[in-house]
Formats: C-alpha cells, structure tokens, sequence
C-alpha cells in the first residue's frame, strides 16, 4: 500500500463569528428557580427548567388541561405496574375530577385492581411461587374474576364493565380503591385487553377461552368508538410496553378506516426507560397527521403523582 502524505492545518486561517451571531438553546430565562421551604406546589412546578423534558412535561399537562376544558377525551392506558406502585388514589381522584374520560387497561392491570377491591392488597412473591408451582393459583382471584366475565357475557358486556359491575354488587370491601369500580360508578368507559396465557387467571380451572375472547372484542370495539372521538383529546399510556400500544394502534385504525377525523391529538408514554412499541406505536406514527407525542422516562410512583398535581394546579 502506498504510504499517505498528511499535511499539517494551517489553524491560524480558522474562521469564528461573534457569540452575538450564535442562536442558543439555553438562556438565563429558560433556567430552573430555586424552591424556597414551605413554597407551593405552584411554585415548585414553575422552579423547573423550561428545558428538555421539562417542558415537555408541562406540554403534556397544557394538553390535558386544555381537553379538558374543551370537552375533549383523555383517556388513561396502563398496564399492572402503576396499580402496583400504589397509586390509583391518585388516578380516582382525577377521575372524580372528570379529568379522566376513559380508561384502557391490559389483562394484568384489571386483576391487580380486583384483587385490591376484594382484600386491600396485591401483588405476589413470583419467584417463590414458580418454585413450587403456586405461582398464580389464587383460588378467589381466579374464580370470582371469571365468574365476573361469564357473568358479564351473558349480559353482552365487555370484560371492564363486567369486573366493575361485579365489585360493585357484591360490595368488595375496599372497593373504592378501585380504578374498576370508579369508572363504573361514574359510567366511564373502562375497557380490558386481554392476551390469552398472559395472566394468572388464564391457570384457573374456570377459565373459559372462549368467554374471555368474547368479553374482550368487545372491549376492543369500544375502544374503537372511545378512539373515533380522540380529535382534540389526549391518550397517555402509563407503563405497558406491548398490549395498549398495540391494541391502541388497531383502534386508531379502525375509526379512521369508518371516515372519523383523528389526527390533531395529543399521546404520551410514562415509563421507567425507553421502549420500542410506546416509542412507534403511541408516540410517534398516532400523531404524524399533525398531533405531538411524548415519552416521559422516570419511575411511576414520582413521575405521576407529579403528572396529576401539575393537572390539577392548572385546572
């Protein structure tokens, strides 16, 4: 190979340009104030940085604030894990606000919110059960919840309406720590998307598949009508990596396919860290018609606590 002739840079011929000149992203403006103790919540939100995510963050709230106020949805998707960080007072009480229009849940998150209407607790050692083989083989968790979805077949429910109905009836003794019970109480539509093998009832010998496709669909349809009226409003999915976003893209399908204009809204991933199916299917390829997508990364038991004071401060 023939050896290369490097010439050494003239650097006193480089040109520069005043800092006048410079557009910046940072100014003295957009920097974050110092909380004062005993200051507000008001006043803390507004300390932040109007940098980044921060502003983002303040965005996302502008958007349900002004849903809100136009009498536009804002409908609240999750998967187990924000139910299993404690923190459906904090959804409830949106929902009492009429902040919250609709709710979209993944099989896990509905039976996380059962079992907290029935006994006050939830979520199981999983690694100790698997051991031994008891992972999951809850008798009552099992058999009550499909006893809710039989039921509730029959009456041609949906798998939400028919667990909220049920916990309503029979009067679960912590029922109103339940997001299940809330909608259902407040006629909110509540719908459940269930992956058949993905949840520990689906173990239970009262499981009927066919009973749990059926209640399901038609949970989907409703969601489809939910999602039909989004021009405007505002869908946030709260941790679920799979089940929502996808379910979620279908229904946007579906009601732009019947003619329904859904295409300046507003979408939002909180999650833990960044994922591959919220990113695309609820961030990104939702709003490419004109709306604004946001992925908000931090841990759920401080982001969204968080989240809804900032709601309910500007409200």
């Amino acid at each position: 190979m023939k050896k290369m002739n490097f010439p050494a840079l003239d650097f006193s011929r480089i040109k520069t340009y005043p800092i006048q000149r410079r557009a910046n992203k940072v100014s003295q403006e957009s920097l974050a104030k110092v909380f004062q103790r005993g200051d507000s919540f008001a006043k803390f939100y507004d300390s932040l940085p109007h940098i980044l995510v921060a502003d983002d963050f303040r965005n996302l709230v502008q958007a349900v604030v002004q849903a809100n106020r136009e009498g536009r949805p804002v409908i609240f998707a999750m998967g187990a894990h924000p139910i299993k960080c404690g923190l459906n007072p904090v959804f409830i009480n949106l929902m009492q606000r009429d902040v919250v229009n609709a709710l979209m849940f993944n099989g896990a998150g509905g039976i996380h919110d059962f079992e907290l209407a029935y006994q006050g607790e939830t979520s199981e050692d999983v690694l100790k059960g698997l051991e031994d083989g008891s992972f999951g083989m809850i008798d009552e968790t099992g058999r009550l919840m499909n006893q809710a979805f039989q039921m509730g077949n029959e009456k041609g429910w949906g798998a939400g309406k028919a667990l909220g109905q049920f916990i309503c009836d029979y009067q679960f003794s912590h029922k109103s720590l339940s997001l299940l019970a809330t909608a259902t109480e407040r006629k909110i539509p509540t719908t459940l998307h269930i992956a058949i093998g993905t949840d520990i009832i689906h173990q239970h010998p009262t499981t009927q598949g066919a009973v749990l496709g059926e209640v399901s669909y038609r949970d989907f349809q409703t969601l489809a009508a939910v999602v039909a009226q989004l021009e405007g409003g505002v869908f946030v999915n709260f941790g679920s990596t799979v089940i929502i976003p996808e379910v979620f893209l279908k229904a946007l399908t579906v009601a732009r396919n019947l003619g329904h204009k859904v295409e300046k809204f507003t979408t939002a991933t909180f999650d833990m860290k960044h994922h591959y199916r919220p990113a695309q299917n609820v961030v990104s390829r939702p709003v490419s018609m004109g709306g604004k997508g946001y992925y908000i990364v931090g841990h759920h038991e401080i982001m969204i606590p968080l989240f809804a004071a900032a709601i309910l401060e500007e409200l």
